[in-house]
């Protein structure tokens, strides 16, 4: 007897609620490791570690801004505000500590001249690359026992949920 038959009572049983049964099934624990990847994430100790690893006596605070401007400058503080949950007066006070320690600098916008955008200065760029030295030893260390393929996947599909996320 052909299993369809087993769970619809005769009919068949269509792909997609099973595939939706299975998501639904699955979405408290994807929830929460999604929770918990934030936790560990946003924890004050795995940042401090990060910043002695690279050999930064860098507020903790900034240390978000100044990657963030880094990888996606030139940005405008309204924008840096809104990728790190912060209010724009916070976020524009911690940009000027950051660009009085000479690690980005601030000027008007290319597209809106009413718009300060942050750009990363070469300084700024040589903390960074020492951040991400320091995040890649780390790194290579958790994911020392994982096979290539299990990296492989991991990086696919963490960009096709947040591709998925960002609609």
């Amino acid at each position: 007897m052909c299993i369809t038959h087993i769970f619809r009572g005769g009919g068949p049983v269509s792909t997609e609620k099973v595939q939706n049964t299975h998501i639904k099934a699955l979405l408290p624990e994807l929830h929460r490791s999604l929770i918990d990847i934030a936790s560990v994430m946003n924890r004050p100790e795995r940042d401090e570690e990060l910043l002695a690893k690279a050999g930064l006596s860098l507020e903790r605070a900034l240390f978000p801004l100044l990657v963030l401007v880094e990888r996606l400058g030139p940005i405008g503080v309204v924008d840096l505000a809104g990728r790190v949950g912060r209010d724009y007066t916070t976020v524009s006070r911690q940009a000027a500590r950051l660009e009085e320690l000479g690690l980005i600098a601030r000027r008007p916008g290319v597209a809106d001249k009413r718009v300060r955008e942050a750009v990363i200065t070469p300084n700024g760029k040589t903390a960074t690359d020492a951040v991400d030295a320091a995040r890649e030893e780390m790194a290579l260390e958790m994911f020392k026992d994982w096979t290539r393929k299990d990296v492989d996947d991991l990086a696919r599909l963490m960009r096709r949920l947040v591709d998925a996320m960002s609609g």
